[in-house]
């Protein structure tokens, strides 16, 4: 009787950590910026979360306390309330800090900006308005039966077009009837009643953290309802030009230096490169580096580690054996110390 072979097993795709190469590079920075240096890096699937702050403790905890730190910071956002934590801990450990803004540094990494002092800025970066939206458990879903955010300033145009066409037609219109009738059939009335209470979010969360640094209330509240308030879209493009005008300390990036941190973050680009593993047409696994968060000697990073499966009935994907985890880097004399950082 013929043996029965054992199932191929898959090979997981891992993405490489370059733990070595990126403390060099961070040492060389330090060494040109005459202070420390903390990078801050998220990738598109990662987001400024209230996690990151426990992690950014780890980093400074082994800096210590310091005159002035350097904060490097890409990001395309993610929680206001998280940025003003990271800052408020940031505070904690120096009195001034600067901030190097090679590439996007968008919505609440924006809100995370305005805690430094100074802001250099690089021919590629660029800071984006920063008005609130929410993901309410009644927010409407899509294409794959996910939530999806909602924000005030969506809700107040669709409300003021549909005022104007029906001001344009005259009476006895259609659209004479109160447009939120029409918009509750697509956004539940809770998700507009709580998208109204945190329309002030923004606002309140920027003035908070520039008051750590900007004495001036009048000058606090104009640059906090700017960017709010102030841009047609949330990924409006804040150049250092635009930067300025609205009155934040925004200085171009020495052009050695943003060299230096684009290579940086080449590093971290290919650490947080997609790491997908197909199973077959309706399951995969991640194994990706989202967020990542060092200093001169330490490097902490989140890495998904955790299958996906398909379910079609529900149109959605479920995440299956989540094994995912903060993972802290520490260089120990001529050796690397690895361990899982337990952050829940």
């Amino acid at each position: 009787m013929a043996a029965r072979k054992s199932p191929k097993r898959i090979r997981i795709k891992k993405p490489p950590v370059l733990f070595d190469r990126t403390q060099k590079l961070i040492k060389d920075i330090e060494r040109r910026l005459g202070c420390r240096l903390i990078a801050y890096w998220t990738s598109p699937a990662g987001s400024v979360c209230n996690n990151d702050v426990l992690a950014l403790y780890e980093v400074l905890s082994v800096i210590g306390k310091q005159e002035r730190v350097a904060l490097c910071i890409k990001s395309d956002g993610g929680s206001g309330e998280a940025a003003l934590r990271l800052v408020h801990l940031l505070r904690q450990y120096t009195d001034r800090i600067t901030a190097l803004i090679p590439l996007e540094c968008a919505s609440a990494a924006t809100m995370l900006s305005l805690g430094a002092e100074e802001l250099h800025m690089g021919p590629l970066a660029h800071l984006t308005a920063v008005d609130t939206s929410l993901r309410h458990e009644l927010s409407p879903v899509d294409v794959d039966n996910e939530l999806v955010s909602v924000s005030q300033d969506e809700l107040l145009r669709v409300v003021r077009l549909w005022r104007e066409t029906s001001n344009s037609r005259g009476k006895g219109s259609l659209h004479e009837v109160n447009p939120y009738e029409a918009l509750f059939s697509h956004v539940h009335p809770l998700v507009i009643g709580a998208v109204d209470r945190i329309s002030s979010l923004s606002i309140k969360l920027c003035q908070e953290i520039l008051s750590f640094h900007m004495s001036d209330a009048r000058k606090v509240e104009r640059i906090s309802r700017h960017l709010s308030e102030g841009y047609p879209s949330h990924e409006y493009p804040i150049t250092l030009r635009e930067a300025r005008r609205i009155g934040l300390n925004a200085r171009a990036l020495d052009p050695d230096l943003n060299d230096r941190l684009l290579e940086l973050n080449s590093l971290y680009a290919e650490m947080g490169q997609k790491a997908l593993t197909d199973y077959d047409k309706a399951s995969y696994h991640s194994h990706e580096i989202v967020n990542i968060i060092e200093g001169a000697g330490l490097q902490v990073y989140f890495q998904n580690d955790k299958d996906w499966h398909y379910r079609k009935e529900e149109r959605r994907w479920s995440p299956m054996n989540d094994k995912s985890s903060w993972w802290r880097l520490e260089q120990v004399g001529k050796r690397v110390q690895t361990s899982v950082l337990h952050i829940r």
